[in-house]
């Protein structure tokens, strides 16, 4: 009989209705409930979604399968058999939920990754930390991965996207070399500088990998999605790098959000609808990189850095 190796994949989760975002909203902000005005903004923004709905849990879960089909199928080990269970930050279900799962199927072993390929103690930590204590709660031995934000499989993936959207822009009658590329990734407070945090230069390191591989040469970083909060966000917003292109005269931009794996609010919303109108307003255009979701190369990302955690002893 194989041995069973439990696979925790983390991620930040979603509503599944209209009916559920109250509930959901409140969670991320730890039991304190939103204001009417707050809850109807948040709504609105899954409303204005093409295809109405949240995509992202339907993402979620084909991300999940996928990566357990993935890793049993690049195994050498006949005598292990990889199970992926989901374990959501601010939804059911949620990461102790996960844990226990593996738990109640007799898990022993296992390993816990997030949909995030970019380490900060804010983010990715915080998941790790809920997940490692229900797990030594419940007797279970388990291994973290924190970042694989420099895989070649993550960069080679990346990279075709960045390429393949570059040639509409040629296409349409643009100079490859004029389109500025916008790396993007979700903004964290300020505050994670000052504690030495890996994130924004893991995030650069990404940025200048695929650069390179594209044979890029304009490009740059900035920030998207900060939470309403007093405390700064690392910045500049992509909104305001918009506006300082246009004072630049660049007119043809393409957005590659690195920091996301999947299609969400801050990808579907944020980019494709928000950044799209000010670029509109500005003259100029504005596309965006497909996002990873279940692509081939970014299964193999995870399935590789997952098998060689477990063979480490």
């Amino acid at each position: 009989m194989a041995t069973k190796v439990g696979v925790l994949v983390m991620s930040y989760g979603t509503p599944e209705s209209l009916e559920q975002v109250e509930s959901y909203y409140t969670h991320i902000r730890r039991g304190h409930p939103p204001t009417a005005e707050q809850l109807k903004d948040l709504k609105d923004r899954y409303e204005a979604i093409v295809g109405g709905v949240f995509p992202l849990r339907t993402n979620t879960n084909n991300q999940v399968a996928s990566l357990q089909e993935a890793l049993n199928a690049r195994s050498t080990n006949a005598e292990v058999e990889f199970i992926c269970y989901q374990g959501l930050k601010h939804a059911n279900p949620f990461i102790e939920d996960g844990v226990a799962k593996m738990a109640e199927d007799g898990i022993k072993e296992a390993i816990g990754i997030v949909l995030a390929p970019h380490y900060s103690v804010m983010s990715v930590g915080s998941y790790i930390k809920r997940a490692e204590a229900k797990a030594e709660e419940l007797g279970i031995s388990m291994k973290f991965i924190k970042n694989y934000h420099l895989h070649p499989s993550l960069i080679e993936a990346l990279a075709a996207r960045v390429s393949s959207k570059l040639d509409q822009f040629v296409e349409a009658g643009a100079e490859r070399d004029k389109v500025r590329v916008l790396f993007s990734a979700h903004s964290l407070p300020e505050k994670i500088l000052q504690m030495g945090d890996p994130y924004q230069d893991q995030l650069l390191e990404t940025s200048s990998a695929v650069a390179e591989k594209t044979g890029v040469t304009s490009w740059q970083f900035t920030w998207q999605s900060a939470g309403r909060t007093a405390e700064p966000w690392l910045g500049p917003d992509i909104l305001d790098t918009l506006r300082t292109l246009s004072q630049e005269q660049v007119e043809d931009i393409l957005v590659a959000p690195i920091g996301f794996v999947s299609d969400h609010l801050e990808v579907l919303y944020d980019l494709d609808i928000e950044a799209k109108t000010i670029a509109k307003e500005l003259d100029m255009r504005l596309e965006r990189i497909d996002s990873l979701n279940s692509d081939p190369l970014y299964m193999e990302t995870m399935s590789d850095v997952i098998i060689k955690t477990w063979e480490k002893e």
